[in-house]
């Protein structure tokens, strides 16, 4: 069961296209669902295969399997509460319940977004409530555990800047031309500590930086209108 979820963070991790800020756009995305896992959701939703109290059961161990970063345990299939319960059966549901989970987090899924999965997948009320009371309580600590793995840049989240003017260079020769200083403040994603990146640069420098930026910002409007 570790392996399938270890598989998928994997899979997350190689993700680059994946802002773990709170863009609104991110909102957007389609969550990419395999066919294995919307089948171990709807093994997730019928009571025949899961009992209603394994199956409570099994989610908050999903969860806090994954936000405490812990493998699963092997003897899982052997508590009594899951005693009834096929091995197989056990091992899909578990991965489905933890795919879906990433996902949705992944994604900054709201609730209706979650719960139309659920419905697609024959849940009835009284679980599609109790998966759904999980991931709001879990939401923000998968995010943090995504935002971890993967090779994620850092976020520019302030900028200073001030205005020098070089009258002479390190030779004495005279230079006299204006310089801006550039503090980029930035923070790797769920951290709280920022770094400072600075840049110097001349006025067509800084002109070129900033219709590049421009450029970017449209690319992003673009992306947002998909």
């Amino acid at each position: 069961m570790g392996f399938y979820l270890l598989t998928y963070l994997l899979t997350l991790a190689n993700d680059t296209d994946v802002d773990y800020g709170r863009g609104p756009w991110i909102r957007k995305l389609r969550m990419d669902l395999s066919e294995d896992v919307m089948e171990g959701l709807q093994l997730a939703g019928d009571s025949v295969h899961i009992p209603d109290q394994s199956f409570l059961l099994l989610l908050r161990i999903v969860s806090e399997s994954i936000v405490d970063r812990r493998p699963a345990d092997p003897h899982l299939s052997a508590k009594k509460e899951f005693g009834s319960v096929d091995r197989g059966t056990l091992k899909q549901v578990y991965a489905a319940l933890g795919a879906l989970l990433l996902e949705a987090a992944k994604l900054d899924k709201d609730v209706a977004a979650v719960s139309q999965v659920l419905e697609d997948c024959k849940f009835s009320q009284e679980r599609i409530k109790q998966l759904i009371a999980v991931y709001q309580q879990h939401k923000q600590p998968l995010r943090s555990v995504l935002s971890k793995i993967g090779s994620n840049l850092p976020h520019v989240v302030d900028v200073d800047w001030r205005l020098d003017y070089y009258i002479k260079n390190n030779n004495l020769e005279k230079v006299s031309r204006p310089v801006f200083l550039i503090d980029l403040k930035t923070r790797v994603n769920a951290s709280e500590e920022t770094e400072t990146v600075q840049i110097a640069c001349t006025q067509d420098q800084l002109q070129d930086l900033v219709g590049k930026l421009r450029d970017a910002c449209k690319g992003l409007e673009r992306v947002a209108q998909l």
